[in-house]
Formats: C-alpha cells, sequence, structure tokens
C-alpha cells in the first residue's frame, strides 16, 4: 500500500546498536551543542487527504502562470496526457539502467526501442541509453573525442553555442587536460573557414556546433565534417532533439557524434529539470561511447528478448581508466520520451515541429511591424529567433510579466523569442500588443 514506510523504535535500536551508540545523542555527541537545533519543527498536525490537498491547491493557486515565450534550450511543448499513467507501469518505472539487466525485460525493452528512435531522428547509426541532460552529453562528446583522437587535446567550439553548455564543457575540461578554443562568431554564425584555418594548426581533437545556434539560426555546416575529417577530428553536432523531426540531421551533415536534450520531445518545464541528454554516434566511436547500449536476441524458447549488449567501462575498471563518469542515467525520463515518440508518430513530430516554426516565423513579422524590433542577424531561424529593441529591455521584459508572459531570454543587447506548438494565434497577438507599448 505504501511505497516507503517509517523506521519503527526496533529499527532505530537495531541501527543504533550496529553502530555502537546507544542513543541518537550519543551518536550525534561531536556535533557542538552550540550549533544544534533545540527548538521545534513547525510542522502541521496530521490531517486527511483532502485537507492536504487543500492546502497544496491554495499554494498553488498563489502561484502567477505565465505564458511561456521563453527558449534557450528549455521549451514549453505539449505533453500527452497518458504519458505519467504509462510511465508508472511496474515494468517500466524506474530511475536507473538495470542492474540485474536480464531479468529486467521491461526497461530493456524500453532502452531498446529509445536507442531505435533516437538513432533515426540525428541519422546516427548507434545512440546510448541516454545521459543526465544536453550539456553534459556534449561535455561528454568533447571527452569522447579527445579519447579517440590520441595525443591531442584541442577541442574546437563554436561561439554560437548554448552559454549554459559552454559553462558545462569548461567544468569538465579542467581537470582532463582539454584545451577548449571558441570560435569567432561571423554574422551569428560559425565559419567554415575559421574552423578550416584552426584545424590546419594541429593538435585538434574535435569541432563542436550548434544547430539551430544560440541565435535560434540554422546554420549551413557543408563542408564541416570533411574539414574536421581531413584533420583526423571529430565533428560534434550539439541539437535540440524534436527540431531533428525537420531539420537536416547531424547524420546528414556527417556528423561523428550527435547530441542535445531530449527535453523538446514531451517533458514539462518543470524548473529547469530533469531532463535528459542524448548521445549517438557512428558505429566505429560505440566502444568510446559512456553509457549501455541494449540489444534484441531471442531465448531458448525462440521468443524475443532484451539483453545489455555493451556496457560502459566506468563501473568495471580503475576509474583512471573509465571513458565517463556516467555510471547510471535518468532512464525514467528516457522511457518518458520513448513513450511521447511513439504517441506523436513520424507525421506528429513533425507537425509539432512546423506548427512551432510557423508560429515563430507570424510572431517575427509581427514585432518587425511594430517598428521597435528590427532581427539581430538576418538569417534562417527554426522556433526561436534573436531580435533588438529600441527601448529599455529590463523595462519590457517586466511589462512582459505584468501581462501574463514570460517575455524571451535577454541574450547580448537583444531578445531571444521562443514559440511552439502550444502557442496560439490569440496568444501572439496579444504579445505583440504588449511588446508595441
Amino acid at each position: 500500500m505504501y511505497k516507503y514506510f517509517p523506521h519503527t523504535n526496533e529499527d532505530l535500536q537495531a541501527m543504533l546498536a550496529k553502530a555502537g551508540v546507544k542513543s541518537l545523542d550519543e551518536l550525534y555527541a561531536q556535533i557542538p551543542a552550540s550549533i544544534r537545533f533545540k527548538g521545534d519543527y513547525e510542522l502541521p498536525l496530521g490531517a486527511s487527504e483532502l485537507e492536504v490537498r487543500q492546502v497544496f491547491e491554495k499554494l498553488g493557486s498563489e502561484i502567477k502562470q505565465l505564458t511561456c515565450f521563453a527558449g534557450l534550450g528549455v521549451y514549453d511543448h505539449y505533453t500527452p496526457s497518458v504519458i505519467p499513467s504509462l510511465l508508472q507501469r511496474s515494468e517500466f518505472l524506474t530511475s536507473y539502467t538495470p542492474y540485474q539487466a536480464e531479468i529486467s525485460q521491461g526497461t530493456l525493452h524500453y532502452i531498446f526501442e529509445y536507442q531505435s528512435m533516437m538513432a533515426e531522428l540525428t541519422g546516427m547509426d548507434i545512440s546510448n541509453a541516454s545521459m543526465y541532460d544536453g550539456t553534459t552529453a556534449c561535455a561528454e562528446a568533447m571527452m569522447m573525442a579527445v579519447a579517440a583522437g590520441k595525443k591531442v587535446n584541442k577541442v574546437l567550439v563554436s561561439g554560437c553555442l548554448n552559454p549554459k553548455t559552454f559553462e558545462v564543457l569548461k567544468t569538465y575540461a579542467l581537470h582532463q587536460n582539454i584545451e577548449l578554443e571558441v570560435l569567432p562568431i561571423r554574422d551569428g554564425t560559425t565559419s567554415l573557414e575559421d574552423v578550416k584555418a584552426k584545424l590546419a594548426e594541429g593538435g585538434c581533437a574535435g569541432v563542436i556546433v550548434q544547430q539551430p545556434n544560440l541565435y535560434g539560426i540554422v546554420e549551413d555546416f557543408t563542408g564541416f565534417a570533411e574539414a574536421c575529417h581531413e584533420q583526423k577530428a571529430l565533428f560534434v553536432i550539439d541539437s535540440v532533439a524534436a527540431d531533428l523531426a525537420v531539420l537536416k540531421t547531424p547524420g546528414e551533415w556527417g556528423a561523428d557524434i550527435a547530441t542535445g536534450d531530449g527535453q523538446s520531445l514531451g517533458i514539462p518545464m518543470q524548473f529547469g529539470g530533469p531532463y535528459v541528454g542524448y548521445m549517438c554516434c557512428t558505429e566505429k566511436l560505440i566502444r568510446k561511447m559512456p553509457g549501455r547500449i541494449v540489444g534484441m536476441t531471442k531465448d531458448n524458447r525462440d521468443q524475443r528478448a532484451f539483453v545489455l549488449t555493451l556496457q560502459a567501462r566506468e563501473q568495471h575498471i580503475r576509474r583512471q581508466k573509465a571513458t565517463s563518469n556516467i555510471c547510471s542515467n535518468q532512464s525514467l525520463m528516457a522511457l518518458f520520451v520513448t513513450i511521447y515518440m511513439s504517441l506523436m508518430g513520424k507525421h506528429g513530430l513533425k507537425e509539432a515541429a512546423q506548427l512551432s516554426y510557423a508560429g515563430a516565423h507570424y510572431l517575427c513579422d509581427e514585432l518587425l511591424k511594430t517598428g521597435r524590433f528590427k532581427l539581430g542577424y538576418d538569417k534562417p531561424f527554426f522556433n526561436e529567433f534573436y531580435v533588438l529593441y529600441d527601448g529599455d529591455a529590463q523595462t519590457l521584459y517586466q511589462r512582459f510579466i505584468e501581462a501574463g508572459f514570460l517575455g524571451g531570454v535577454q541574450v547580448d543587447e537583444g531578445f531571444l523569442f521562443a514559440v511552439t506548438e502550444k502557442r496560439t494565434k490569440e496568444e501572439i497577438d496579444n504579445f505583440v500588443k504588449i511588446a508595441a507599448l
């Protein structure tokens, strides 16, 4: 009936005896009295389920719900209501990859389906069984590039990469003897000539770019993979997962590794997480990839079964020889996006992406008509775009909030606005009216 039980007095005495003490006071005796809390906890008396629900409903009603036009890596997409119900089925529900693998057929099954769908979505050969989030997935790709490069430790990073991702790259690189070099921004994009010039200097293990980039621009990566491979460097593309339903895939661009966040595949924004990072690669890099890979086979009764085909080395060998520090993952969130993609199907994913694209371009056109905004870069964009405002940005941002809108993200000197399939024409028109004041 209950998922968790409190400790009984007998439980507490057994644990204290095991610790070699007689009481909780003795257990905490080394903690100075001056820093111990001596008051009573302000906990309410026991209440019925109905009363508890009423308390939280009252608290929830005090939170101002804002209509979201913000993005920068986190997007307000629709979540089909059936997902939470399927998510809690007993054969699936777990936060981790399986430790007793072959008896966890439900978990192995959905991980296999997740891998299959992500490999198809990215156009890559192989997908692992998910990462913590998009930023750490990109950082792991950086480390893969260095591990595959041998005796080279420089990684080139596009200046158009999400700043949050770049901060995580710097954290990972700090104690891994990895040198990061930022490629300059040329009219809102990454220059192939800059990439070639830096690669020609030698010592480069990989190049990391983003699609769409920081400014929402859909970049043309023609020639990037060839330039990297000529210098024996890996080409890494970091993308918003949902956008790949209509954009040219990393596989089509010739990428060696594809990473990004799967939050756009129906996961609610939920105050920043938990989300799920994806990582896909070419077959030749499979043994450099962190995480686990599930395969399909048949059992001794000739029935379909699932097995752990490859496991990352970090749990089984010395840490200094590990490929990664990922020893588990957010498997629950991998299940979430697997159910989402199954429900939406190819046509549903494309339709949601096309609606997002159409809404963003309509909003952009209407903002430009006000005469208060201009495009930061006149480049093709998808569902997010960067504009400059001729007034006080902070005042406008506050005006949006007072009107019930989360009014984009302030980047550099302008605003980054995003639109998803959830935004209606009425919402967009009202947003424009506030922006035009």
